[in-house]
């Protein structure tokens, strides 16, 4: 074990045992587990900015039809991952209690219930994914190949079940950097299967060395299938090590039971529901803005698709952080630490802000740059330039909604965040966007975005600083 990892149990084991803690500790400790998570959270969105200038370089149809489903997968996924939070918060109250055979129990549950969630919403995804497009408003250049992408995508989704659940298991036992390089990877391999999969046979010079570089020559489907690929190394690779290596939670020496309890299913349903509640709720009303988006032509769809990949530069620090909070907050509840669980709480969510106020600043001045590197259109890059300085201004209020959610969630307290998160998108941002975008074409959409997310990091700030919380 490291020096850092070590350093890490320290701290952690100070929260579980009820050792008091400084505030430089805390400090400390947050950035240690947060760190990991914001490099992994990265990589995802180098690969995915890798996947977009691939992508790219095929046309302006070839990027909207992946753009025109994009927020359909985000849903689908975000289901999946809020089915993998019902037991990994279950799982981070009993290592806060030092109950490492009841986490142990709720993850032997976790597997069998997460995948067999994991295949209906796959069989769900190929069986909407014929008419999906046309529903989605999608011209005839580009519905056969977003078909094909997100019928790929929905098989894929069992794999990714067990990414997410494996992956929150080992993060809310404290372990980030297994998870995170494990993201990386996946970054990395993802490169490779699209550079062998999207493109035809070809030749490369590197250095005054020319050879041949394999290829299949599939187009979007290439796409899918390298990402999909990708998913599943990592799925198999993370599981192998929590089954194994992980201190807390290796189920190989241990004989238990795999059938879900009525007890265990029922809490992860209280959980789980409403943040699968609150993934339908921000992804219909994305699909919803993919509909707005729709009529204004390909490059408008690609545009805003492209944006979206290039502002998660800015915000997924903040997820890193998000779940740095979750673990910290969930160990704390375990071991019964309310005063400390709020002060990491206010902490984790004052970082959120501070660092993502930063990279809002760095993609405002950035923006061209950003934008150049995914598509060669200069349409697209001039529409994406343009709102991603109009989202640059709405970051740090994005931040403390998104890191106040994951301290929300590491209580288990997630009905009334998702109910704000609802009220904020679907009472502000969508009429807004409705309202706007005849008037401001696609910048319309993404002023009624920076609007809402002021509003909804307002009414999340109020809810953590209020004397009342945690519940």
């Amino acid at each position: 074990m490291t020096n850092g990892r070590k350093r890490e149990y320290e701290l952690l084991d100070r929260v579980r045992d009820g050792r008091p803690m400084s505030g430089r500790e805390r400090l400390e400790l947050i950035v240690r587990l947060s760190i990991p998570s914001i490099l992994a959270q990265l990589s995802v969105i180098v690969m995915l900015y890798i996947d977009a200038s691939m992508v790219g370089s095929l046309g302006a149809d070839a990027s909207a039809s992946i753009g025109l489903v994009s927020t359909t997968t985000w849903l689908f996924g975000g289901l999946c991952s809020a089915a993998a939070v019902g037991f990994s918060v279950q799982a981070a109250h009993r290592i806060g209690a030092g109950d490492y055979a009841g986490a142990r129990s709720v993850l032997r549950q976790g597997f069998v219930a997460t995948l067999l969630f994991g295949a209906t919403v796959a069989a769900v995804g190929c069986a909407v994914s014929g008419p999906l497009p046309m529903w989605l408003g999608g011209n005839a250049e580009i519905t056969a190949d977003a078909s094909r992408y997100f019928r790929i995508f929905a098989l894929s989704l069992p794999l990714l079940q067990l990414n997410y659940l494996s992956g929150g298991m080992l993060r809310c036992s404290g372990n980030m950097r297994i998870p995170s390089l494990l993201s990386i990877i996946m970054c990395v391999l993802d490169v490779v299967f699209n550079a062998l999969l999207i493109f035809p046979t070809r030749t490369c010079t590197v250095a005054g060395w020319s050879f041949a570089l394999p290829g299949a020559d599939l187009g979007v489907v290439g796409a899918a299938l390298g990402t999909a690929l990708a998913e599943g190394v990592t799925a198999l690779s993370m599981t192998a090590y929590l089954w194994f290596r992980s201190p807390e939670l290796a189920l190989f020496r241990e004989r238990g039971r795999f059938r879900p309890t009525v007890r265990c299913l029922r809490e992860a349903l209280r959980t789980g529901l409403p943040v699968g509640g609150e993934r339908v709720i921000m992804c219909g009303a994305q699909i919803l803005t993919t509909v707005i988006v729709a009529p204004l032509g390909s490059a408008a769809i690609a545009a805003n698709a492209f944006a979206i990949t290039a502002e998660s530069l800015c915000y997924m620090p903040g997820y890193g952080i998000g779940e740095a909070a979750t673990t910290l907050v969930g160990q704390c509840k375990g071991a019964g630490r309310r005063d400390l669980m709020r002060r990491f709480a206010r902490t984790t969510v004052w970082l959120g802000m501070g660092v993502m106020a930063f990279m809002g600043w760095v993609m405002y001045v950035a923006a061209p740059t950003m934008m150049g590197v995914m598509s060669p259109d200069a349409e697209i890059r001039a529409f994406g330039t343009a709102v991603l300085r109009i989202a640059a201004f709405s970051e740090p209020m994005y931040a403390a909604s998104i890191v106040a959610y994951g301290a929300f969630v590491g209580t288990g307290d997630t009905i009334v965040p998702s109910c704000m998160n609802f009220l904020s998108i679907w009472l502000v941002r969508l009429p807004l966007a409705a309202w706007l975008t005849p008037h401001c074409g696609l910048q319309g959409v993404w002023i009624a975005m920076c609007i809402e997310l002021w509003f909804r990091g307002t009414i999340f700030l109020v809810r953590l600083l209020r004397d009342r919380w945690p519940l």
